[in-house]
């Protein structure tokens, strides 16, 4: 694992969210879920990755503003340097939105374990 010239940035929902369509209530996004539980469970894991945090309702013009409106789901991990032949790209920037992928390259590449 070596040190990356730019960071890869992980975008979440952020937990606790109003669905506009169950008033009411509070939600969470699985996926971005288990993504947070690895942060919790790794501390120093978000001071080599950059993480955001983005509301529930789309647009999401951040990601927007990255990776097109087509592909605006969450949580997406944009990688900083290399990315590995199964990325999809956008104006350049390789990323990945299978939530298993993220945490697979969240473990190669910042040396998180993670079971296979």
């Amino acid at each position: 694992m070596s040190p990356r010239t730019t960071p890869d940035l992980l975008i979440l929902i952020a937990p606790g969210f109003d669905d506009p369509a169950r008033p009411g209530r509070r939600f969470f996004c699985p996926d971005c879920n288990q993504v947070e539980g690895v942060l919790a469970a790794n501390p120093g894991l978000a001071d080599r990755i950059e993480v955001r945090r983005v509301p529930f309702p789309r647009p999401r013009d951040e990601v927007i503003g990255l990776l097109g409106e087509e592909n605006q789901s969450l949580p997406v991990l944009i990688l900083g340097d290399s990315a590995p032949a199964d990325a999809k790209v956008h104006a350049g920037r390789a990323f990945v939105n299978d939530t298993r992928r993220i945490l697979e390259l969240i473990a190669e590449r910042h040396g998180v374990p993670f079971p296979h």
